[in-house]
């Protein structure tokens, strides 16, 4: 199975040119009104990935515990572990909102949807990845922003995270709710048009990374070192991505995990969401001067995950001793 990522990665730079180009309507008080576009586009991406998402599959995924454990773990402690050994790496070497958006990578849920679709084509455990990549985003909208604050505070700044959370739960899960509750009507019709609800989403995602480039561009936030944090991030996305890979599939295997289950650990274990955590951080850090470099790491680590995971699923797929593949 090969992921069309060709367009989205396309449009993800050309949406960076545009902000470049002309700022001025994403920016605070543009005609777009980017406040209120943020919110709308965030509650209608959720809102479809809760229409789309099986309650049967979700159940039955549910009882595999020690594979959520694993995959929940490796998520929200082994990464943010990660997220603290870069900061403290990076410290006075790089600009504060670049090392904080190392942390905030990190710190970050999993993937659903493309989780979901590695692991089925790889042959792994596709009810356990649905659980676990469902699970992990709901469990994001309080931990994430917790552990954000807490490292903000390590650093002598603060968040208030009573009203983070609060928007959280109105924009993501409240939408995801509905998605659920309108299934008896929508779910013939989004299975039907599955294919122009990922365009949705997808072009969705484009407008917000558009509008979070605006006021960094505005700012001046790029001036002197662009090529230089970029190469830094690839570097090191590329590292955490994967040490995060092989520590996963070796305790998957040190606990006697199943060839599946192995796979559905990994995929998910390892993976951040951009759809979630493009719109959480406009949320957590408002209007932070420099949030696009808060921003870059996960962009940067986002189509690295796929591209690999989409070769390792190909390969499992076409291996009929795929166990022996697996780390």
């Amino acid at each position: 199975m090969k992921l069309k990522l060709d367009w989205f990665l396309l449009g993800m730079i050309l949406a960076t040119l545009l902000a470049w180009w002309v700022p001025a309507p994403g920016a605070a008080g543009g005609w777009l009104h980017p406040e209120l576009l943020t919110k709308g586009g965030v509650a209608l991406i959720f809102f479809l990935h809760g229409v789309a998402l099986s309650f049967a599959a979700l159940k039955a995924g549910a009882l595999n515990w020690r594979l959520h454990l694993l995959v929940q773990g490796s998520t929200f402690l082994l990464f943010p572990l990660f997220g603290f050994v870069s900061m403290w790496g990076l410290a006075g070497h790089v600009p504060a909102g670049l090392t904080l958006g190392f942390f905030y990578l990190c710190a970050l849920p999993s993937t659903v949807s493309s989780s979901v679709a590695l692991t089925a084509a790889a042959r792994g455990n596709v009810a356990g990845a649905v659980f676990n990549a469902t699970l992990s985003s709901l469990l994001g909208v309080v931990l994430t922003p917790l552990w954000v604050g807490a490292i903000l505070r390590t650093t002598g700044q603060s968040v208030a995270l009573g009203p983070v959370i609060v928007d959280l739960l109105c924009w993501l899960v409240l939408p995801l709710v509905l998605g659920q509750l309108a299934r008896p009507w929508l779910a013939t019709w989004a299975q039907r048009h599955k294919a122009r609800i990922n365009v949705a989403d997808r072009a969705t995602i484009l407008v917000l990374v558009y509008t979070s480039f605006c006021d960094s561009f505005r700012q001046g936030v790029w001036s002197g070192n662009g090529l230089s944090n970029l190469l830094l991030v690839i570097v090191g996305t590329g590292a955490i991505f994967t040490v995060a890979m092989l520590v996963t599939g070796w305790t998957a295997r040190a606990l006697g995990f199943s060839r599946e289950d192995r796979i559905a650990a990994m995929f998910c274990g390892s993976k951040k969401t951009l759809a979630s955590g493009e719109p959480m951080a406009k949320f957590i850090f408002g209007a932070y001067p420099a949030i696009v470099l808060i921003l870059l790491p996960f962009m940067v680590y986002h189509p690295l995950q796929l591209l690999i995971c989409s070769f390792m699923a190909e390969q499992w797929a076409k291996d009929s001793v795929g166990s022996k593949r697996v780390f």
